[in-house]
């Protein structure tokens, strides 16, 4: 299969660039992101091109939202990898709320813990507004079999609902936002005038793409999303289809992500960004 890097510079969010002064007063706003995406520039051939282009994309425009990175999970692999995820998170999220991006907490089935947080009530008085309809969006089958549940442990492990909060290493800002509502998370976004949705947690395969706040809905909601390739983690078990490592299981999940949603990054691109002025 033939593989090439195409390198683009998109400044803003037109295609062309806007005149030097506009662009000089207000590229200070401006979060400059390394972002990767697959091309099947020959439509139908199952031949996909790995992409790199630079984007400009204003940081009062840019919101964070981290899925379902909850203090336990029912499988043990996966509990201890969210832990280490939520160490690695910690400083990038702790550079978005330096830098006044809003950041959206988004633990699915704990809002009961956070009920009376002032971050919750935040978001529970937001002034609810009709999403709109739907694009009409389509993928293939995921590539891995994840049938089984996805739990990789040695022993067969029963799921059950072993959250309650999202991790504690994972900070929470005063001026953060929490809510597990698909409705609720986009009137928070129309109301700050958000259209950018950067997306970290767990777990690739399943609430990063389907969660009602997550990449699919927000993308056919018309928010472009960016995945933090390398802060999730996805719920496969090497002895199902693929047959490949867990790692390589998870890589081949956020390529499926990049060629039918929406673009990822790294971490460090993002904190980078983040902490220029």
């Amino acid at each position: 299969m033939g593989r090439f890097i195409l390198l683009l510079a998109v400044v803003g969010l037109a295609l062309a660039p806007p005149p030097q002064d506009a662009k000089s007063e207000e590229g200070k706003d401006n979060l400059r992101f390394s972002l990767r995406t697959r091309v099947e520039a020959f439509k139908g051939s199952g031949d996909w091109s790995e992409v790199t282009l630079v984007k400009d994309i204003p940081a009062r425009e840019t919101a964070l939202i981290i899925c379902d990175m909850w203090d336990q999970h029912w499988c043990p692999t996966a509990s201890k990898r969210c832990a280490e995820l939520a160490r690695k998170m910690a400083p990038v999220i702790a550079a978005a709320q330096a830098r006044g991006i809003p950041v959206i907490h988004a633990p699915s089935e704990c809002m009961e813990f956070y009920k009376d947080t002032p971050q919750r009530q935040r978001m529970v008085q937001v002034k609810r507004v009709q999403p709109p309809k739907p694009l009409t969006l389509s993928e293939p089958p995921l590539p891995v079999d994840d049938s089984d549940g996805g739990c990789d442990c040695d022993e067969p492990v029963k799921s059950y609902r072993a959250w309650k909060r999202q991790h504690q290493d994972i900070p929470i800002a005063d001026t953060d936002v929490i809510s597990d509502n698909g409705a609720e998370v986009y009137s928070f976004l129309h109301e700050r005038g958000i259209k950018n949705l950067i997306v970290m947690g767990v777990h690739t395969n399943m609430c990063v793409l389907g969660r009602s706040f997550a990449i699919r809905q927000m993308t056919k909601w018309g928010i472009p999303c960016i995945l933090v390739r390398d802060l999730t983690d996805s719920m496969y078990n090497p002895k199902k289809a693929p047959y490949v490592s867990h790692d390589a299981g998870t890589e081949l999940i956020v390529q499926h992500i990049e060629k039918y949603w929406c673009p990822s990054m790294l971490s460090r691109d993002l904190k980078d960004a983040l902490a220029k002025p």
